[in-house]
């Protein structure tokens, strides 16, 4: 049977990653797999019958979670020369959600991998940031710009940048449909992953990025994240006619409760509601019930903020309890386990009131390709050293601003009304200044190109 070609210009958005790229395809309960290939300008999509037996392979270097920090690892190294297996439990790219803030760390980190004029020349770029009280009355505003003229703001949404990041990588990179079910290691060092569907991967070299829920983070001996007493809704607002708002963020304080809003692209504006709850509460996916619980927590607040939660596909709003894991020194465990490592939020989950958890995972993406980079030219022995020097690098600044962020999210979430008082009519218009709020935006990266001496890379974070 001839093969279904299916040329690229036909596939949707969401699909367009995969044009000119090949996945694994692990075998599939009725023995039958599906397998893109590359040819030319078309990719033909075959059937074929996989083996009864389970697969057991050998790989060099295997990357648990094809999320931001999975990707932006992958990619890293690619830029570098090096290869890796990138293995995903969702049977494609886990592109629904809303979207993310990132800020110059951010962008400097996705210039470095080549990526980051595509992802401007899709989203707007923010000037400033509005602060309101509940009843619209605005306290403060502030110009990014006039703070730091080299700061850099854009909203983006998670589908384009993981689809960015997944189309720079070589055919056969990301394996989707392989759940990890067990790790273990053998006695030469390697470390064995047992997946769902019986697939077995001997790898050389782990790098766990798998999520704030990471199996391998609890096997490096991590314990669960704690709930900080607050849950966010959050959604992508859709204008087909033009979306009406200025380039700034809008945040607005109310007791107890926080929102904010913030353009995203010609036709799409980011909003999120977070508020005070003392246990998680159930898992809740219907977006109807989800709007009205949001709209509910903000009913006589600005309209702008309520239309753009009425104008929400059902497809972009999550509920999400707020977590995260402070890394104290000599309690908690090391970031690596042998030659397994972790990466992202799989390590230092945040939460998101400095807009640093995506930008974070970017950072150590790039930092633990160089020490990687480096431990092969010196040999399999020093990826152990690499790891550890990974830590030693990062751990200064993921720690602190991880606390940072859980601070921030307390203060404005009081709900005592005299508190909330002296928050809107003294410390938010007097004394609060962004220069010094923005401070830990400051890191930078050269671009890693394949070819390059891997000594001559300078990684650092500015004064």
């Amino acid at each position: 049977m001839a093969p279904l070609c299916l040329n690229s210009s036909f596939l949707p958005s969401s699909l367009h990653y995969l044009h000119s790229r090949s996945f694994h395809c692990p075998q599939s309960s009725s023995g039958f797999c599906f397998q893109t290939r590359t040819r030319s300008r078309s990719k033909a999509i075959r059937l074929s019958i996989a083996k009864a037996e389970a697969d057991v392979r050998k790989e060099d270097i295997v990357i648990v979670g094809a999320g931001i920090a999975g990707l932006a690892t992958a990619v890293s190294l690619h830029r570098l020369g090096i290869g890796s297996l990138v293995i995903e439990q969702a049977d494609s790219l886990r592109t629904g959600g809303t979207s993310l803030t990132l800020f110059k760390n951010g962008w400097s980190v996705l210039d470095a991998l080549g990526v980051g004029s595509d992802l401007r020349s899709q989203f707007l770029e923010i000037k400033g940031m509005a602060v309101k009280s509940e009843d619209g009355k605005e306290l403060r505003s502030f110009g990014f710009k006039d703070e730091d003229a080299s700061q850099e703001v854009r909203a983006v949404e998670r589908r384009i940048l993981l689809e960015t990041l997944a189309n720079q990588l070589p055919p056969e990179s990301v394996q989707f449909s392989s759940e990890l079910a067990k790790i273990k290691t053998s006695g030469n060092g390697v470390t064995i992953l047992e997946l769902v569907n019986g697939t077995q991967i001997y790898a050389n070299t782990v790098v766990g990025c798998d999520g704030i829920r990471s199996p391998i983070a609890k096997w490096i001996g991590f314990s669960e994240p704690k709930y900080v007493g607050h849950c966010a809704y959050r959604g992508l607002g859709y204008y087909p006619n033009g979306q009406p708002f200025e380039p700034k963020l809008n945040y607005i304080y109310g007791r107890g409760v926080r929102a904010g809003y913030v353009p995203v692209s010609p036709t799409k504006v980011y909003w999120f509601i977070c508020h005070n709850n003392p246990t998680p509460g159930p898992k809740i996916t219907d977006p109807v019930a989800l709007k009205k619980q949001a709209k509910d927590l903000v009913r006589n607040w600005p309209a702008e903020l309520l239309n753009n939660i009425d104008l929400t596909p059902d497809d972009t709003i999550i509920r999400t309890p707020l977590v995260d894991r402070w890394l104290w020194p000599a309690t908690s465990p090391p970031a690596s386990r042998g030659k397994v490592v972790l990466v992202g939020d799989a390590w230092h989950p945040m939460t998101p009131n400095l807009g640093q958890g995506a930008c974070c995972a970017l950072e150590d993406a790039v930092v633990l390709a160089k020490k990687l980079a480096n431990s092969t030219k010196s040999g399999p022995a020093f990826v152990e050293e690499a790891f550890r020097s990974y830590e030693s690098e990062r751990w200064p600044r993921i720690f602190p601003m991880t606390i940072r962020a859980n601070l921030v999210g307390s203060l404005l979430q009081w709900e005592n009304p005299i508190v909330c008082s002296v928050r809107n009519n003294i410390i938010v218009p007097k004394l609060v200044r962004l220069g010094p709020i923005l401070e830990h935006t400051n890191f930078e990266c050269e671009p890693l190109t394949q070819g390059i001496k891997v000594q001559d890379l300078h990684i650092h974070q500015s004064s």
